[in-house]
């Protein structure tokens, strides 16, 4: 094991020969190392690169995928883990080539393309790191996606990015909601989203005869002279879109032409480590609005991270940025976000969830 803190001694490493695995960190002293993976694949075609990072959000994972690591791994990771994936790169590795017979090298990853920095697709929990993966490996595909989850989880966030991230960014995109599916509004949806990105919100809430012209749009893109023009499908359902179909809420034939792959977004509960960097988030997202900055106590981060959040991210965001604008102080403290904790409105538990209380923090020793 050879080991540096210099991407371009790690250059020298490669070139002359040295090791059969990359682990590279993204962000190095003297530069990006998803940025130099191109430049490994050009000396060594064989040698694969696995990559780490602190940076635990959806860019990250797409820009690893896009420069073909052979694996993106977030940090803090357990060592078996790492160990685990850096055994299945050492079994796939092809041999070296012949020099001469050298595939040319691939271009340079382009830029980050522009996007909104707030948007909150972070997260370092198994459940969000798998759905970054997916999103990565089906992003510029042909096909259609589902996005399931509960309510306010964020799947429009989500879904906004398979067209804000693709190669698509620059082609039209448009939303079809329930609200109005006339004819003439379902064709003019599909014509400014042509070439570009539909996204479908919650196609399960549409009438029969909605229903039905979506489906003949979609027909008519598929076997139309416009196919090179049809956009690519993204919907948003509730967590199980099956039990829709079965229970006639959604066509059969509608829900097969969406769901190409599905992807589920994980509610809160499920991942309640990554609530209080997603808190901080929120704050910071508030403070670029307007908002007066905040930052959290100990006790308001402990208090938050163990409430189960029923309304998921958007109840953490409403709570957020009540506490930017009510916190007395630029530091929110613990009664501060029990206050605010308290005065959230109840909201039914999703079916197998328990009910959402306050939790009820140990007073302080020092408290009379």
């Amino acid at each position: 094991v050879h080991a540096t803190g210099s991407l371009n001694q790690l250059s020298r490493w490669v070139d002359e020969g040295r090791g059969d695995l990359v682990i590279t960190d993204v962000m190095m002293p003297d530069g990006n190392g998803i940025d130099m993976i191109p430049a490994i694949r050009k000396a060594r075609p064989g040698l694969p690169v696995i990559v780490i990072s602190a940076q635990n959000t959806i860019v990250t994972a797409i820009r690893a995928t896009e420069a073909e690591a052979f694996d993106y791994l977030p940090k803090p990771f357990d060592l078996p883990d790492l160990m685990a994936r850096a055994g299945q790169a050492l079994s796939r590795r092809v041999r070296r080539a012949d020099p001469a017979a050298q595939s040319p090298a691939a271009p340079p990853p382009e830029a980050e393309p522009a996007t909104d920095p707030t948007l909150p697709l972070i997260g370092h929990a198994p459940a969000m790191q798998n759905l970054f993966r997916m999103v990565a490996r089906v992003l510029n595909a042909d096909l259609p996606v589902v996005i399931a989850g509960e309510a306010g989880v964020g799947k429009t966030v989500v879904a906004r990015s398979f067209h804000d991230l693709s190669d698509r960014r620059d082609a039209g995109f448009a939303v079809l909601t329930s609200a109005d599916l006339s004819e003439e509004a379902i064709a003019r949806a599909g014509e400014r989203a042509a070439g570009g990105t539909l996204l479908i919100e919650d196609p399960a809430g549409f009438s029969a005869a909605a229903q039905a012209r979506l489906i003949g749009l979609i027909e008519a893109w598929e076997v139309g002279p416009g196919r090179n023009q049809m956009p690519r499908l993204v919907s948003t359902t509730g967590p199980e879109p099956q039990a829709d179909v079965a229970a006639g809420r959604l066509r059969a034939d509608l829900y097969y032409r969406l769901a190409g792959v599905t992807i589920t977004v994980p509610p809160l509960r499920s991942r309640v480590d990554d609530i209080p960097p997603l808190a901080r988030h929120l704050l910071a997202r508030a403070a670029s609005q307007g908002l007066p900055a905040r930052s959290l106590s100990e006790g308001a981060t402990a208090l938050i991270r163990a409430y189960p959040f029923p309304g998921n991210v958007r109840e953490l965001e409403n709570l957020m940025r009540r506490l930017a604008l009510t916190a007395a102080g630029t530091e929110i403290t613990e009664a501060e976000a029990r206050a605010a904790l308290s005065e959230s409105i109840p909201m039914a538990a999703p079916a197998g969830a328990s009910p959402a209380p306050v939790p009820r923090m140990p007073a302080p020793a020092n408290s009379s």
